[in-house]
């Protein structure tokens, strides 16, 4: 829409001053011609990109890689953030506190069985435990509950308390089951760099927060009083982390979703922008919008901050912008502009926006 009105603008200053000036061609030329140029959508087209590249390179220089070009757009109205556990708030790599209470033929079986999963419990287990695996038939992993197998004809299972048949623990935990027996697996877990820091400044930027884990209520409880999260909830199935994203974009919220593992890809994808480690699974990573790439949490607050920033330059941008032509083009019409002023005058607009952009660095 734009190149047709800058077109008939110029022909328009042409032909009027083709009349005015009695069919001075040379006079009308010059003045057509500084007037194509003093409208060129220069500013115009800079306003956005301009913006995004200075945004997304000071991300990049905190740890956040923009995977998606409209990603720091739909950050800016973000005003609720879930996160996962395990492997987002947590460093994900826990460590097993109790297999030197295991049977060792009980340690072998669960040690067969976390080798088939990615869940970062099943990978500190088969990392931490010093005992040959015992061979498993017909393995497979059951996304939110654990993994299943079959031993000397029986199904063996190493995942949920509830999905193997054990009492929780108030620790967090991954449950086997074998031969009729049930036996708790102990871990624990440290706070990703950053985390408290990150979670105080969205609180003070007006953001709702919420905590969703597939982990047991006790362990997901500590955690949430320790970083002051007051909405909670613990045993989450990854359907059920998707219909509480869902339901909260159905109230109306702009929902940025964080988390890493199989059992959050889908709510990562349902939720209006996502955030994965670059530790997370390959799917999640896929999911989500932004990765943070090192293990700091901080500039999950920082990438909000930025994002509401990087909306306002792109307004003030477009006002530049549009300023330039209203004050220019008058001018450029009036006979007031030769085109060598109308390119220095189109030249400064577009250094203008930049520079407005490059504010953000």
């Amino acid at each position: 829409a734009y190149s047709p009105l800058v077109h008939l603008l110029s022909f328009g200053a042409f032909g009027y001053w083709m009349w005015a000036t009695g069919g001075d061609m040379r006079y009308a030329i010059n003045i057509s011609a500084a007037v194509l140029i003093i409208t060129c959508p220069c500013a115009l087209g800079l306003a956005v990109p301009a913006v995004v590249t200075a945004a997304s390179g000071k991300l990049f220089r905190k740890g956040l890689l923009i995977k998606d070009g409209t990603a720091l757009e739909r950050l800016a109205e973000v005003n609720y953030v879930v996160f996962d556990k395990t492997g987002t708030l947590t460093l994900g790599t826990p460590t097993p506190t109790n297999l030197d209470r295991l049977p060792m033929d009980a340690l072998a079986v669960a040690t067969a069985l976390a080798a088939g999963s990615s869940h970062p419990l099943a990978v500190a287990l088969t990392r931490a435990a010093n005992v040959p695996p015992v061979q498993l038939t017909d393995i497979r992993e059951v996304p939110g509950y654990g993994v299943e197998a079959r031993l000397n004809g029986q199904i063996v299972r190493l995942g949920r308390a509830e999905w193997v048949g054990a009492a929780p623990a108030s620790e967090t935990a991954t449950y086997l089951s074998v031969a009729g027996q049930t036996h708790a697996i102990l871990f624990a877990d440290k706070l990703r760099p950053g985390a408290e820091t990150a979670i105080a400044a969205m609180q003070a930027a007006g953001l709702r927060l919420m905590l969703l884990s597939g982990d047991a209520p006790a362990p997901v409880a500590d955690l949430a009083a320790r970083l002051g999260i007051t909405d909670f909830a613990a045993g989450k199935l990854p359907a059920e982390k998707v219909a509480q994203v869902r339901a909260l974009q159905d109230q109306g919220h702009k929902v940025l979703m964080v988390g890493d593992g199989l059992n959050d890809t889908a709510a990562l994808a349902q939720a209006y922008v996502s955030i994965s480690p670059a530790s997370a699974l390959d799917a999640a990573r896929t999911a989500s919008d932004i990765v943070l790439l090192g293990q700091d949490m901080a500039p999950v607050a920082d990438a909000l901050r930025i994002a509401k920033q990087s909306t306002r330059r792109i307004r003030e941008n477009f006002a530049l912008s549009a300023g330039y032509n209203v004050i220019a083009v008058p001018l450029a019409l009036a006979g007031l502009a030769t085109p060598l002023l109308a390119a220095l005058a189109m030249s400064l607009s577009s250094i203008t926006v930049s520079l407005n952009a490059l504010r953000l660095r």
